[in-house]
């Protein structure tokens, strides 16, 4: 039965791969701007900047892609700035039905008017806790190194300073080309060493040596994007679903339950893919991977977790009971403790998803009987 988005919208959904500074609501960067007196704006118009912004991201590039991101971080430099965009991340989480999220940023980009990274990341967190304590939604923030950057022995030490405040994870965001994993290596041995939690950015705009960088180098518990792994795996020349063979890294993802975030939209975006229906999601949902379905940028991209998911049921043919099941995997995998994961799986998403089987039953039946 074909679901509507207003019913996946309502259905439970987790978040694991979301860019703070890219998911801002158009009208608030306008705000933010005039407050900062910010003047670089194409327009200030929200629809026309909401529309320069996904026009911008959509030309099959991610430094191309990733320009929009000069404006949003601009206007994101106070301490006020940055707990508005928290909060309202939150809001727009709520309204999305998302039940748990992990949004991640980079401090070295909020320093412009003066901040020091700990005003940053105390300002971020408390725009989060306040949106947990009106919506009740849960939360992780992850912070992110720059791959260009030289910083990310002080951003490991800043998110383990943080660890007991709401920071959940360290990761390895921006441009792939040049800048392998392999080179931030002390920073996430640092981070091994506390015991603490590794997601990285890796194939998504370089090829599936960036992924096993990310393992075996820097120790990934989760891989952004992934999508690039395919290049591991040998497709039948008769049937492009059937897998003839796996090269030992995608055999070891596979066998150690790796989580992949992977964002459909926005690897169609960058150019990573060249359509959602040939986006290795298919092979990696069909031979059982731990894939989850994430948002990515929200603004760049025109996406929320009930499109990502919606446009995952039309393409791919998923099943109710196959978001479930991502939507378990998106939680198993989560940065926070086991018992809260467990906690959110069978007292939110489990309950949640018996209900909209019940509507859809319900749905059928009052069908049938017409």
């Amino acid at each position: 039965m074909k679901l509507t988005e207003k019913f996946i919208r309502a259905v439970p959904k987790v978040l694991l791969h979301d860019h703070l500074d890219g998911g801002l609501r158009s009208q608030t960067i306008i705000e933010l701007a005039k407050d900062l007196k910010y003047t670089k704006l194409p327009t200030k118009d929200a629809d026309e900047l909401n529309t320069w912004f996904q026009r911008g991201a959509k030309r099959g590039s991610l430094s191309l892609y990733l320009e929009g991101f000069a404006h949003t971080c601009a206007v994101m430099q106070t301490e006020e700035a940055l707990e508005r965009v928290a909060y309202e991340m939150m809001e727009d989480m709520y309204n999305d039905g998302v039940v748990y999220v992990e949004t991640r940023f980079a401090p070295v980009f909020h320093t412009e008017h003066g901040l020091h990274w700990e005003e940053i990341v105390a300002a971020v967190l408390k725009g989060l806790e306040q949106g947990k304590n009106d919506f009740g939604i849960e939360y992780g923030l992850i912070i992110c190194a720059m791959r260009n950057m030289t910083h990310s022995q002080e951003m490991a030490e800043l998110a383990i300073d943080f660890r007991e405040r709401g920071v959940v994870g360290f990761d390895l965001a921006g441009e792939e080309g040049g800048y392998p994993p392999k080179k931030h290596v002390d920073a996430f041995h640092y981070i091994q060493r506390e015991n603490f939690n590794i997601t990285i950015h890796a194939g998504e705009a370089f090829g599936k040596e960036s992924i096993w960088q990310a393992i075996q180098w820097c120790g990934a518990h989760r891989i952004g994007h992934a999508t690039r792994l395919i290049e591991d795996i040998t497709i039948s020349d008769d049937d492009p679903t059937e897998v003839v063979s796996m090269g030992y890294l995608a055999q070891y993802v596979l066998d150690k339950r790796i989580p992949l975030e992977i964002c459909l939209t926005s690897n169609v975006d960058t150019g990573a893919v060249k359509s959602v229906a040939e986006h290795p999601f298919r092979i990696y949902h069909r031979y059982k991977f731990r894939v989850t379905l994430n948002t990515d940028d929200r603004l760049m991209s025109n996406t929320s977790m009930t499109k990502e998911l919606k446009l995952a049921h039309d393409v791919f043919s998923l099943s109710l009971h196959d978001l479930e099941k991502l939507t378990i995997n998106a939680m198993k995998s989560a940065f926070i403790p086991y018992k809260k994961r467990i906690d959110i799986i069978y007292n939110v998403i489990k309950p949640g998803y018996t209900k909209a089987r019940m509507a859809l039953d319900a749905k059928k039946n009052r069908g049938s009987k017409r």
